[in-house]
């Protein structure tokens, strides 16, 4: 290795810990944090939407906690909390949306498709056995059969 090389590897080394930050506190109130979690658990990322608000990345996403965390400081219930974020977003923000008419198909909609699904598949298959021509070897068709049924034997 080259003086030169050694020199700038031993400069990047020392110069490394200058470059550090501080880092954040991972939560003011541990209490609020903890409710945070669990209510932003069962909340959907509306940027992510196959991800929990908790697990989420998203700016949005951080901007909803923080504001979760703002509700929890006022001293909000999480009914109250749940009840603002569906006022605000709509059903759709929760994970587990409760049964009412405009979220039915949306609950029985899984259920209908499979019914659906099989009762194609039967109307299918019995199509498909009456399509099946059932009738019967003539007498040549026979002999033919068993001569190469012979045929193969040997």
């Amino acid at each position: 290795m080259k003086p030169l090389h050694t020199l700038l590897l031993l400069l990047l080394l020392t110069c490394g810990p200058l470059w550090a930050k501080e880092a954040a506190p991972l939560a003011e109130d541990p209490a609020v944090e903890q409710r945070l979690i669990a209510i932003s658990e069962e909340l959907r990322c509306l940027v992510c939407q196959n991800e929990s608000l908790a697990g989420s990345r998203a700016d949005l996403a951080l901007d909803l906690r923080r504001e979760l965390r703002s509700l929890i400081k006022q001293g909000k219930t999480d009914a109250e909390i749940r009840e603002f974020m569906v006022s605000r977003y709509g059903d759709f923000v929760l994970y587990r949306p409760p049964v009412k008419p405009t979220t039915w198909l949306l609950w029985l909609g899984p259920f209908v498709l499979v019914i659906v699904g099989i009762a194609a598949l039967l109307n299918y298959l019995r199509k498909r056995n009456r399509a099946i021509d059932t009738a019967a070897l003539s007498d040549a068709e026979r002999q033919r059969a068993d001569a190469l049924l012979r045929e193969g034997e040997q």
